[in-house]
């Protein structure tokens, strides 16, 4: 038995579509089928067959205010028979040595099929998804908002628009990826299923643009009795103010006909819990959202934003990138941050996993030491740590990839 390890190539993509399919247990879109580039591809052929399908996506992702380049990792999966053979493992080593030594995307970020599969790498879950499914009639509010604009539909020609509330959205947030057209086509835009009608519109307060909501309508299955009984599901919303955030509820809240509406991409800290009458009839689900991973801790944590200045001193322990491993200072300011190793005794002692969550701000420095995902050398130094380490918003990301 002969095993390779490399890039596939053009040749060889409809196969990588369709062992990444069997293996994963989907149904390739058509409008999105065959997007994946070869070069973007690092797979494992036994005896000449593909077995384990991986790839990167070169995304870009803002860190509180700032943005970083990221691997955004999809696609993986072995086939069946070819599984327990250390496939997967030996890939995504090979890929943090390089993507060290590249030295430009140390930071790799993905959606698990199953978490347990990737927190084995040195993964963490750094962002949790909600998800809501309500009838509208309980879009009722515990407090009066004034809503000083309105509602228009965009017009085919006003991309840009989008693309422009979303930047100013996105801005001082985590998580969120910068999305090149291709994203938007294949994502919030795609075409909606068969029957069913994409919506996009733009709420203004005079001639100025404070949000936008992209959503799908469809018609209960055939043979159902006529009634309000129609499904709408939000695919985007964008909100620069809070009462853009409230017409967008009203608005949907205006639709008679609908019955059911949902939406399966929502931020942790999203409000609306906050503001209903009767919040449990969101019947809000919560699960793990991206999962990260640092490759390289002294190139990763000065490409974020810091809202405070402190210097902060850790131990890292990281078993499949040793280069990450001991004792490191950083140096945070609103200006800028760098990191050097140090002889100085750590303040906290983790796991390079731990790390990613209080760099994405998935969870605090004390919550961490409550939980037991890290030492502490020094307690005096965790009220430093909770605010250096802070975002300004919860992490989360929009999109799939």
């Amino acid at each position: 038995m002969s095993v390779e390890f490399r890039p596939a190539t053009k040749e060889e993509m409809e196969r990588f579509h369709y062992v990444a399919g069997n293996a994963l247990v989907f149904t390739q879109n058509p409008d999105t089928a065959n997007t994946m580039q070869p070069e973007l591809t690092y797979c494992a052929f036994e005896d000449g067959k593909l077995a384990t399908t991986y790839a990167e996506w070169p995304l870009m992702m803002r860190f509180n205010g700032s943005s970083a380049p990221i691997a955004g990792v999809t696609f993986v999966g072995t086939l069946p028979i070819y599984r327990r053979r250390g496939y997967l493992r030996k890939i995504t080593t090979s890929r943090f040595e390089i993507l060290r030594e590249q030295g430009e995307r140390v930071i790799a970020a993905l959606y698990a099929s199953r978490a347990a599969i990737y927190q084995r790498y040195g993964y963490a879950v750094v962002s949790t998804q909600n998800s809501y499914n309500f009838d509208p009639r309980y879009l009722q509010f515990s407090v009066p908002q004034a809503v000083p604009g309105a509602f228009r539909e965009l017009a085919d020609d006003e991309f840009p628009l989008l693309v422009e509330l979303y930047r100013h959205f996105r801005a001082d947030k985590t998580g969120y990826i910068h999305r090149p057209r291709a994203m938007w086509d294949s994502g919030v835009l795609v075409p909606p299923p068969t029957g069913g009608m994409l919506t996009k519109v733009v709420y203004q307060e005079g001639d100025k643009p404070l949000g936008h909501l992209i959503y799908v309508m469809e018609s209960p299955p055939g043979g159902e009795a006529p009634g309000p009984n129609a499904r709408l599901t939000i695919r985007d919303l964008v909100w620069l103010t809070p009462a853009a955030y409230r017409a967008a509820w009203d608005y949907i809240a205006n639709m008679d006909l609908v019955s059911n509406v949902a939406w399966y991409r929502v931020p942790s800290d999203d409000p609306l819990s906050h503001l209903l009458l009767e919040p449990r009839m969101l019947r809000k689900t919560s699960g793990d959202g991206l999962l990260g991973r640092i490759i390289d801790v002294e190139k990763a944590l000065p490409q974020r934003q810091y809202d405070e200045e402190g210097t902060l001193t850790f131990e890292i322990s990281d078993e499949l990138c040793p280069w990450n491993q001991g004792r490191w200072k950083l140096e945070a300011s609103t200006e800028g941050s760098s990191v050097s190793r140090t002889k100085e005794d750590p303040q906290v002692t983790m796991p390079v996993s731990t790390l990613a969550m209080l760099m994405f701000g998935q969870i605090s420095t004390s919550e961490a030491a409550w939980m037991a995902r890290l030492d502490v050398g020094d307690s005096s130094a965790l009220p430093l740590w909770d605010k250096v380490m802070r975002t300004k918003y919860r992490p989360f990301c929009a999109d799939g990839f």
